[in-house]
């Protein structure tokens, strides 16, 4: 299958590449094309511009400048993205690809009169989110409710990829990663790739 890996984080030797190489490995290992989108690296800009805001309802939305990205969301069937959650919400960047790529005539279309909207990613069959939190569990899951979690699965993939499924793995803690935690996370990385390979 042709699978879309997409990384957030500022630092090269991060948690969260670490986590995103463990990924790669195993779908790779299963046989798959495997993309990476490393969006520091590749100079990603997450400002969504005058243009693309201004066709945003218009007969075609402008989508000149995100092609190479529109295309590897459009032809992937395995998406996976690696990020750090801050202050409970998805980093800048990841929001900005989000919010620029996740776009009219790409991921999916207006509903009539402004109705619900019309997914378009019938290629997606499965979306992964792996990503590290300086909380503890019970912070994130008993106090704030899994407020990522919810925002991607039923703000994001449920509109745009209904037939897709949805995981998320959560690295708590991420301030104190003890090499040992560290290795189960990245296994349990490696055999929820291979559950959905």
């Amino acid at each position: 299958m042709n699978c879309l890996v997409v990384l957030s984080h500022p630092l090269p030797e991060s948690l969260n590449r670490h986590f995103a190489d463990a990924a790669i490995e195993e779908l790779k290992a299963a046989g798959h094309k495997v993309t990476l989108l490393d969006l520091y690296a590749s100079g990603f800009d997450p400002r969504l511009s005058e243009a693309e805001r201004g066709s945003y309802y218009g007969e075609r939305f402008e989508a000149g400048a995100l092609m190479s990205h529109a295309a590897a969301l459009r032809e992937a069937e395995i998406l996976v993205l690696v990020f750090p959650t801050w202050w409970f919400g998805l980093p800048a960047m990841l929001k900005g690809w989000v919010d620029r790529v996740f776009s009219p005539g790409i991921a999916f279309d207006h509903g009539t009169d402004f109705g619900p909207i019309r997914p378009l990613l019938y290629r997606l069959r499965h979306v992964v989110a792996v990503t590290t939190l300086g909380s503890p569990w019970w912070v994130d899951r008993l106090v704030m409710r899994r407020p990522v979690r919810r925002i991607l699965k039923w703000g994001v993939f449920k509109a745009c990829a209904p037939k897709a499924s949805f995981a998320m793995l959560s690295f708590h803690a991420a301030e104190k990663p003890q090499p040992a935690r560290v290795m189960r996370f990245a296994d349990a990385i490696r055999r929820q790739m291979r559950k959905i390979a």
